[in-house]
């Protein structure tokens, strides 16, 4: 049989909605045709896109990989029929924490005044792709230690680099320093992001690694552990710039090597304002 764009839009529909039900009245269809529409795809395919055997809907392996590609499929579709409609789609830029740090602000601004007629949405997503995997942004920015994400044409450009700093409690001992070291952290307990966060024992010279971890999940929990002067930290300029706190004292660190900022985003394109993004985003940070 042939495949047809009613099929992707259909298992698109199923994956955004994980439920057959919700999925077919978005679609206004019935539940048993949009289960056939779902069945002859994965018979085209000869692979099964989606676990229905549990209460609780799922994509498999196959299908989490089909779901990018599909969403890919119908973008460039719908540019290549209607341009004018597809630029008027928001683009996303994606980003685990932080986004641009101190540029994010002019970015959004210059992005505006350029194009109007698209919005830019700057979306946080704790996940390490930060949404590039699962194909929730159409640009992410990433900062290393950078693991390209598993997704096919994926494509990478270095953006810049940022310098680390220390975050220490106001009312800490360490609060005061005008500079730190990697050592004079190494006595605390050390917050650290396990999700998505640059920062990893690894910094620190062998034997010289802070002895206790209190791990956290996202950038709100590892600021609060902060502030209550729980764990100091390590991170990123960025964060500085779009997390300042009156609790919170960012310290420069002189002997922890930049993190490196990079763009990532797929090939081919699934925004027609993709490439305009990638341009301004380069443009901002070298002004």
């Amino acid at each position: 049989m042939t495949i047809e764009l009613r099929h992707l839009r259909g298992f698109l529909a199923i994956a955004e909605e994980s439920n057959l039900t919700r999925a077919a009245a978005r679609l206004h269809l019935t539940q048993p045709a949009l289960t056939r529409t779902l069945q002859q795809l994965e018979a085209h395919l000869g692979v099964r896109l989606v676990d229905r055997s549990t209460h609780h809907l799922a994509l498999t392996p196959a299908g989490h990989e089909f779901r990018r590609n599909a969403a890919a499929a119908i973008a460039a579709v719908e540019h290549a029929l209607d341009p004018d409609r597809s630029r008027r789609l928001p683009v996303r830029l994606g980003h685990a924490w932080s986004a641009l740090g101190a540029h994010t602000t002019s970015l959004q601004r210059r992005w505006k005044r350029a194009h109007p007629e698209t919005v830019l949405e700057v979306l946080r997503l704790d996940e390490r792709s930060a949404g590039l995997a699962s194909g929730a942004v159409d640009v992410a920015v990433l900062r290393g230690p950078v693991t390209v994400p598993d997704v096919p044409g994926v494509t990478v450009a270095h953006l810049m680099r940022e310098p680390r700093l220390a975050a220490v409690a106001d009312d800490s001992p360490l609060a005061g320093r005008a500079t730190l070291t990697l050592a004079d952290l190494a006595s605390h307990p050390l917050a650290l992001n396990t999700v998505t966060g640059s920062t990893s024992l690894a910094l620190w010279p062998p034997g010289a690694a802070p002895t206790q971890v209190v791990p956290v999940k996202n950038t709100d929990d590892w600021l609060a552990v902060i502030i209550a002067g729980d764990a100091v930290g390590v991170t990123a300029a960025g964060t500085a710039a779009m997390h300042p706190n009156p609790a919170v004292r960012y310290v420069p660190l002189t002997d922890a090597p930049p993190v490196d900022v990079i763009l990532a985003w797929r090939e081919p394109v699934t925004h027609p304002a993709v490439p305009d993004l990638l341009r301004l985003a380069h443009d901002v940070v070298r002004r």
